[in-house]
This record gives C-alpha cells, structure tokens and sequence, in this order.
C-alpha cells in the first residue's frame, strides 16, 4: 500500500531549485521509499536522522542520494498515512 507524498513549501522550493535531471531521480527515490516510509527498524525504506537531544529532527526519516549529494528529510503522520516531505 502507498502513502501519499505532501511537500511543505520549503522542500517545493527546494526541489525546483534541482536541474531537471536530479529532480527526475529525487523524485523516484520519494515514490520508492513511499511504498513503505516507515523506519528500517519497523520493515521499511526510511532511514532514521540521528537522536541527539539537541536535534529537532531526531524523530524523522532520511532518503540519502549519495551520488547526488543530496538528503530528502521526511516525517510521517502513521494515522492518515501520509509522508510529509521536509
């Protein structure tokens, strides 16, 4: 079952900003990982950004296009199953 993908402005933003080559890949690693968002720890593609007390994003998930250079920060709303990219 796929989630549904929800982007807040600033990662719209972002996204623009990649030429049209990287926005085709960032775009199929999200449709990918939407398949199953959830942690790696619970069955899914996610990778969990680290837990430091002082991060705000300790409870998000990572997709990371290393030859890209490039990390796509996503949170996910388990109840509507969403996956709201950051």
């Amino acid at each position: 079952m796929s989630w549904s993908v929800e982007y807040l402005k600033a990662a719209a933003n972002d996204l623009d900003k990649l030429d049209r080559s990287q926005q085709i890949q960032v775009l199929k690693a999200i449709t990918k990982v939407a398949q199953n968002p959830l942690p790696n720890y619970e069955g899914g593609y996610g990778k969990p950004l680290s837990n430091q007390s002082t991060s705000k994003l300790a409870s998000y998930c990572k997709i990371k296009l290393q030859k890209l250079g490039i990390r796509v920060v996503y949170g996910i709303v388990k109840e509507d199953h969403v996956m709201k990219v950051m």
